[in-house]
């Protein structure tokens, strides 16, 4: 099992620790890239891939870890793209 399958198998558990840095390694190996839409955007962070709807996530700061509301809608938002099953 590769680190894209171990990272999916991790989410799927709803795990209190995810990491915004997981969710963003997550996003990358599934062909997801970054954009910051300039200085402005502050800590929201759009994930874009084409023919799929985009990701928009906020980084938490101070801390590291994805609250668990944000954890369901990747998961939500990943699944609706197809790239994930349930």
């Amino acid at each position: 099992m590769g680190t894209k399958e171990k990272l999916i198998e991790r989410l799927k558990r709803l795990p209190k620790d995810f990491t915004f840095e997981e969710a963003e390694k997550l996003l990358t190996s599934l062909g997801y890239t970054k954009s910051n839409k300039g200085r402005t955007s502050g800590s929201r962070v759009l994930f874009s891939k084409s023919g799929r709807f985009p990701i928009f996530m906020h980084r938490p700061h101070p801390q590291k870890t994805l609250k668990s509301y944000l954890i369901k809608q990747l998961i939500s938002e990943l699944s609706k793209n197809g790239d994930i099953l349930l």
